[in-house]
């Protein structure tokens, strides 16, 4: 049965670098130590966060760095458009300005969007130097571990980006008692995504320890997060640069994407769109294989957790396909999706569109 106590450090190995996840209340301390553990003193420290984290924790942390660091900070607008090109130049731009060189450190303070930018600026300014994740989201477990860093293009979601692993990962559980319900929600999508791809035990605890979001207690949520993040550290070492395994983390993606484009950028969480688009996953699967039966139970799990079970009469089916043929799994216009066998147990399969149009008209 999963585990937890506060103060936990989970190793990820990858092929190019191994690095900690330091995890649990007060994680945050562990940040000066860090940065005078490297190997050569950074020159200078930029922070990039957004204004709705700045307000909360930023002054906060650069005070307890400003004795022995020069630090500067960027701060950009909360939200999915900040991660766009002339957002990326502009970090570019005050990088350089400031000083920084090939010894600085980027810190990435915020949600996934932060974590995403500020990763990008980092793998590419002077071809790249350290940075540090420091997520403040229940959905930054996912992206803060990994290394997929990237921006948005108007013609598809983080279209533009790399692969580069941080130095670390400090996750306190602290910044999360500030996130409003549906941040917390939309994060939880990925919590249930990890344990649907990989973990029954996982998934069995979720299910009778989390009838509702409410019941997300500090030690409920550290249980969560740990194993979470254990998951994605299992799977990005086998698979770094998403050459075959690692797509498994698109569970519910290819559809959560197309929902994000086609309402708008902002008009739907990350996590509303994944959890969507995992139900939508499993119903397919249950055509391909007609043993599966999950999607009542997962119907009736996204009720009580305030998940969207419906697709917005705004967008049509066939709109929704075109979306979907620009993911990043697509070839030669087939789309690929990642579907379930059972629990744990999901794989990459091309999936005719017909049958997509069909399955999504079932969702109106």
């Amino acid at each position: 049965m999963p585990q937890n106590s506060n103060g936990k450090q989970v190793t990820v190995q990858t092929a190019s670098k191994e690095y900690s996840v330091f995890l649990g209340k007060g994680a945050i301390e562990q940040l000066p130590h860090l940065l005078e553990s490297f190997q050569k003193k950074p020159s200078k420290v930029l922070i990039v966060t957004d204004d709705l984290v700045a307000d909360l924790y930023l002054s906060n942390i650069v005070s307890s760095l400003t004795q022995n660091f020069s630090v500067h900070s960027y701060v950009l607008p909360n939200g999915e458009e900040a991660k766009s090109f002339d957002n990326y130049y502009a970090i570019q731009t005050f990088a350089l300005e400031n000083g920084l060189d090939r010894h600085s450190v980027i810190i990435a303070l915020g949600g996934g969007v932060v974590g995403d930018i500020a990763g990008f600026v980092a793998s590419t300014f002077m071809r790249g130097i350290k940075f540090i994740q420091i997520p403040t989201t229940l959905l930054a477990h996912d992206s803060a571990v990994g290394g997929k860093v990237a921006i948005n293009h108007p013609l598809g979601k983080n279209m533009i980006g790399s692969f580069y692993q941080p130095e670390a990962v400090i996750y306190d559980v602290d910044f999360l008692i500030s996130l409003p319900e549906k941040e917390m929600r939309s994060g939880f999508a990925e919590v249930v995504k990890h344990s649907l791809i990989w973990d029954d035990e996982f998934y069995q605890w979720i299910r009778g320890n989390i009838k509702k979001l409410d019941d997300l207690t500090e030690d409920r949520l550290l249980v969560c997060l740990e194993n979470g993040i254990k998951i994605k550290a299992e799977v990005v070492s086998n698979d770094e640069k998403e050459t075959g395994l690692r797509a498994i983390l698109n569970f519910g993606h290819t559809l959560g994407h197309a929902l994000e484009a086609a309402y708008g950028y902002g008009k739907v969480t990350h996590g509303d769109g994944v959890a969507l688009g995992m139900l939508f996953a499993t119903r397919l699967s249950e055509k391909l294989n007609p043993e599966l039966e999950l999607s009542t139970d997962l119907s009736e799990a996204w009720e009580r957790y305030g998940f969207p079970t419906k697709i917005r009469s705004s967008v049509s089916p066939e709109e929704l396909l075109g979306w979907m043929k620009k993911d990043k799994k697509t070839q030669n216009s087939h789309i690929h999706m990642v579907l379930i066998q059972s629990v744990g147990n999901v794989g990459l399969r091309s999936v005719p569109d017909e049958l997509i149009l069909e399955t999504l008209q079932e969702f109106y």
